[in-house]
């Protein structure tokens, strides 16, 4: 058995620290993160993609100075997890505004219960099938390398072992939601037109021709219209949804206006 010299052990004590404190962050995005964070996702996999990772986020990372006592130890094991959930949930709520879009198109156009039951969370058809092709493109476009970008730029506006301030986590996390919102309605406005248009339409046919039973006549266009308005808007919904994903990872701190 080789005997390492005794300078060693201090060194390889504080590497295994670094790296331990690392994962902590790393470990609490990647639960959260979209495409590789998914429930459909074993665990062991997620564990997996957290030590790649941690590996490669690493070594751009500074170490901390901070002494090896419990208390000081404590404290950054739930700042880095605080940190990493709140970038997490930061990245997830894009994935909820896509779900969001897709149930307000689904029910604005009578869509809404057509495959309610094929995700994992129970959304329409619509919503299911914008977050699956909205994960696709973002690994298509490089979201593992973005990620490790995100990574490496957060521990430069959150540094290792100091915790956000509470008023300021406090309204970053409201700007989000409210972000997430907008976003979300704004996905979604081609199909709540249509809805306001086909309902005005359905209210005048009706006032002019109430024996005319409007609803049996009206129901397949509208049905039409939210499928034509899927198949021909999916590429811009999904093209502005994946550059507020990107300029969010590029500036999680920005100031909605």
């Amino acid at each position: 058995m080789i005997a390492l010299p005794p300078a060693l052990l201090p060194e390889l004590a504080d590497g295994l620290w670094h790296l331990s404190a690392v994962f902590l962050r790393v470990s609490a995005l990647v639960s959260l993160l979209p495409a590789f964070g998914e429930r459909s996702i074993p665990t062991r996999v997620k564990l997996g993609v957290a030590a790649a990772f941690t590996l490669i986020v690493t070594p751009a990372v500074p170490q901390p100075n901070q002494a090896h006592e419990f208390v000081p130890l404590v404290t950054m094991v739930f700042t880095e997890i605080l940190v990493g959930v709140a970038l997490g949930i930061g990245l997830r709520l894009f994935v909820l505004a896509l779900q969001t879009a897709g149930s307000i198109a689904a029910q604005s156009t009578s869509l809404s219960q057509i495959l309610g039951g094929a995700a994992v969370d129970p959304v329409p058809a619509m919503g299911y099938l914008l977050t699956l092709a909205g994960l696709v493109l973002a690994v298509l476009l490089g979201l593992h390398i973005r990620v490790a970008q995100f990574l490496i730029h957060s521990y430069t506006l959150f540094p290792m072992g100091i915790a956000p301030l509470a008023p300021d986590l406090s309204q970053w996390s409201v700007q989000q939601i409210a972000r997430s919102f907008n976003l979300a309605f704004s996905l979604a406005m081609p199909f709540v037109i249509a809805s306001l248009i086909y309902n005005l339409a359905l209210g005048v046919i009706n006032r002019a021709m109430p024996q005319l039973m409007v609803a049996f006549v009206g129901a397949p266009a509208i049905t039409f219209a939210g499928l034509f308005l899927l198949f021909a808007g999916t590429p811009l919904i999904l093209s502005v949804w994946s550059d507020a994903l990107i300029a969010f990872m590029t500036n999680p701190l920005e100031v909605i206006r």
